[in-house]
């Protein structure tokens, strides 16, 4: 059996792989610099942080399958943070209230022979104008600690979602298509 590690901590992307039938062999978190680039487009961004953590665990478990993942909140070409305080997270609402961004999220996986195959999938999100009191009941909700653009899109924040143009589980943190076929293509078993 193939040993298959995940290079992330995030529940949300076990609970993902476990909807196509996949439980990883083991969770190892990439500890790596994620600072973005002088003139570093999201995109780039993403894919080269899905890759710089697999290959970061896959230095130390030569011989495994290892699977980086990253997702990226963008509005043009500004990257929001993952956000850590409420200042951050009322700053990132008020910034997505009432328009559309992106959400890419860029998987990468290294299979036991160093070979690396990647993907990364794009979602268009709109957002109603959110109200000061809409921002606050959420910034009061906690749930914003941790993730991209100072949202889950998953919680409480899905009410203030007005369409959502492209991978609901790639905004969530792991597009299970892209990320299914290149387990499949890798020889793992992923659910029919």
């Amino acid at each position: 059996m193939t040993k298959l590690i995940l290079a992330s901590a995030s529940p949300r992307r076990k609970q993902l792989l476990a909807q196509i039938g996949v439980t990883p062999t083991e969770i190892l978190p990439a500890d790596i610099d994620e600072s973005v680039r002088a003139k570093e487009t999201p995109r780039i961004y993403a894919e080269r942080m899905a890759s710089e953590k697999a290959e970061a665990v896959i230095e130390r478990n030569k011989g495994a399958l290892v699977l980086g993942a990253d997702t990226v909140v963008a509005v043009g070409r500004r990257i929001l943070p993952k956000t850590e305080t409420e200042q951050e997270t009322r700053d990132c609402l008020k910034l997505l209230s009432g328009r559309a961004h992106i959400v890419l999220t860029a998987i990468a996986l290294i299979d036991g022979e160093g070979r690396k195959t990647a993907r990364c999938s794009k979602a268009r999100v709109k957002v109603k104008r959110l109200s000061d009191s809409e921002i606050e009941a959420y910034v009061k909700s906690d749930e914003w600690r941790g993730k991209a653009g100072g949202y889950g899109i998953q919680g409480l924040f899905s009410a203030h979602v007005i369409a959502i143009h492209g991978s609901y589980s790639g905004i969530v943190g792991l597009p299970l298509y892209e990320t299914a076929c290149l387990l499949k293509g890798a020889g793992l078993k992923v659910a029919e």
